[in-house]
């Protein structure tokens, strides 16, 4: 007596991802991105700045993780095949485990080439620092607010703002070692804002890499309350048991879920099937932003045929 029954727009293939609506920004954020690495790469190597070179680099990797999260939106919403059932949503997580083994790459780089900087001193011209590192600040500031809404929405898009949100902070740091080296000479404010934005790096890159393998590993999304969902479906009249409950996610904005519903044998013959899964869809797209929704109908005692592996 098994039923399935779906209301979700999973779409053509694994549907339109989240981030599939804001393409065009990170385009436009992408063209920022490589008009002012150029800029800040001319900038650190006229000024000898140590910053500003790392802030360069960091720079191009925020142009990869872009264009990464790019590709991914492209690959993620093709179509689905008999193969792929649910196309190549998984692309845009990908992307965005892979922007934080850049970060952290990029991280470690500026932290190792700072600790040489404090062994081998250099000078460092503070008004040509000053001047690029505003130039790049602007930039990600504007990239930031083109990425803003969709990192609420796509893990993807959150790598790739998280990428210029670190460059923006390593903006800030870059200014601040500059105007010290021109008010007191202080040439150690150089390395010093380079060890800062290493370190900026690290932890948003560890919180996005959690939940891209969250994901990866088919975790329940954090903004879905499974005992509520369970407690919800039990409610719907009808139905007397629940078991092998799965709630998990493709990719951003994709949340599924699957269960086996216990439903008595007199509300079938009365109700029929449609009726009881309609009203459990109904509930959960009342209570839970969870659309693409499968159940099997099942008369008490059915749990017991079923194989183990299922349980």
């Amino acid at each position: 007596m098994g039923a399935g029954h779906d209301h979700g727009t999973l779409g053509a293939g694994a549907g339109h991802t989240a981030a599939a609506a804001h393409r065009s920004r990170l385009r436009t954020a992408l063209g920022i991105t490589l008009g002012v690495l150029l800029l800040q790469v001319i900038g650190g190597l006229a000024a000898n700045s140590l910053a500003l070179l790392a802030d360069a680099g960091h720079m191009a990797t925020d142009a990869l993780g872009l264009g990464m999260a790019l590709l991914a939106i492209h690959f993620a919403n093709r179509p689905s095949t008999a193969r792929r059932t649910f196309g190549l949503a998984r692309a845009e997580i990908l992307a965005a485990l892979a922007n934080c083994l850049l970060l952290l790459g990029v991280g470690g780089y500026i932290l190792y080439e700072a600790i040489q900087r404090f062994m081998e001193p250099a000078d460092t011209d503070g008004g040509l620092t000053l001047v690029f590192g505003a130039v790049g600040l602007l930039a990600n500031l504007v990239s930031m607010s083109l990425l803003l809404r969709g990192q609420r929405e796509s893990l993807n898009v959150r790598g790739a703002f998280l990428e210029v949100l670190a460059d923006a902070l390593g903006s800030v740091a870059v200014l601040v070692s500059a105007l010290l080296v021109m008010t007191t000479g202080w040439q150690a404010a150089d390395p010093i804002a380079s060890l800062v934005i290493g370190l900026m790096i690290v932890p948003r890159t560890i919180r996005l890499a959690r939940e891209a393998l969250d994901v990866l590993l088919e975790a329940a999304p954090k903004d879905v309350d499974m005992a509520g969902v369970r407690e919800h479906i039990l409610a719907v009249p009808g139905v007397e048991g629940l078991h092998d409950l799965h709630v998990w996610t493709i990719t951003s904005g994709m949340p599924v879920l699957s269960a086996h519903v216990v439903v008595s044998q007199e509300t079938l013959e009365t109700l029929g099937h449609e009726r009881v899964l309609h009203d459990l869809q109904g509930c959960l797209d009342s209570h839970f932003d969870v659309e693409h929704c499968t159940f099997q109908l099942e008369p008490l005692g059915h749990a017991a045929h079923e194989a183990k592996v299922c349980h």
